[in-house]
């Protein structure tokens, strides 16, 4: 098989949440430059659509489907869809995450704790298994989840992020560790410090911008492109043998 062939998706069919921006929307435009049929989610409609019809501008295959994966009948909905239209799915990447507590562990209000919880963790969770479970039927698959190297090494003023972010880790492992079999891998993607709307919080002040910098050996914030090569490495051939796998790309952050 050659290089070119190794990261062909031609006739695949991939779902990618968060993607109406960020590095989900970087990671559904890659997967569709490589022959993927993308199936572009986020909570707001008119945002995906934004994004599916720029996919097929440039020649990809791409359609739209709102889902907030915080929502258990907006979960049921979107796989009722993959179902219905596809009949299968071959790629799943776990991108939508949310963090609406930005300060001291110990003031995270209840809400915050259970909104971060039923998006980074159950929401995670039932995309995995109902992703998984349809792969099963279809021959296989890829699932990769978008963690942060903050599961890792937990960020600062960003406690119970860090602490779901672990959780999707563990998550990967556990799902990865029952599916070798069935043909289905499971991978994460660790971002370090990624010039987001997500992550405005840190990078639009530049007192903590700085701080942050200077925990990084290439002293700069990556752009949400540059993960993009992971995804595709993680969703294609070329990562045939690799499940399990935690796959940093911080620009050495958590070397330091």
């Amino acid at each position: 098989m050659s290089t070119k062939d190794l990261f062909d998706l031609t006739g695949k069919i991939a779902l990618i949440t968060g993607a109406s921006r960020g590095i989900g929307e970087s990671a559904a435009r890659i997967l569709a430059r490589y022959g993927a049929h993308v199936i572009v989610s986020s909570r707001k409609i008119d945002a995906c659509d934004a994004v599916a019809e720029s996919i097929r501008q440039a020649g990809g295959s791409a359609e739209a489907y709102a889902c907030h994966i915080g929502e258990i009948d907006q979960i049921e909905a979107i796989w009722a869809h993959v179902e219905n239209s596809h009949g299968r799915l071959d790629i799943l990447v776990n991108n939508a995450a949310t963090n609406p507590h930005f300060g001291p562990i110990e003031d995270t209000d209840l809400g915050a704790f259970q909104k971060t919880v039923d998006v980074n963790i159950r929401g995670y969770f039932l995309m995995c298994a109902r992703g998984a479970r349809l792969m099963k039927t279809g021959g296989g698959g890829a699932i990769i989840n978008v963690a942060s190297v903050n599961g890792v090494a937990p960020g600062h003023y960003q406690g119970i992020y860090s602490i779901t972010k672990a959780a999707v880790i563990s998550m990967t492992k556990a799902f990865a560790k029952e599916l070798g079999t069935q043909k289905v891998r499971v991978n994460a993607l660790l971002p370090g410090l990624t010039d987001t709307k997500f992550a405005s919080a840190l990078t639009k002040n530049e007192s903590i911008k700085k701080q942050a910098l200077a925990h990084i050996p290439m002293y700069r914030m990556a752009d949400p492109d540059e993960m993009a090569g992971t995804v595709l490495y993680l969703a294609s051939a070329a990562s045939s043998y690799t499940t399990g796998a935690c796959i940093n790309v911080d620009g050495g952050y958590l070397t330091v």
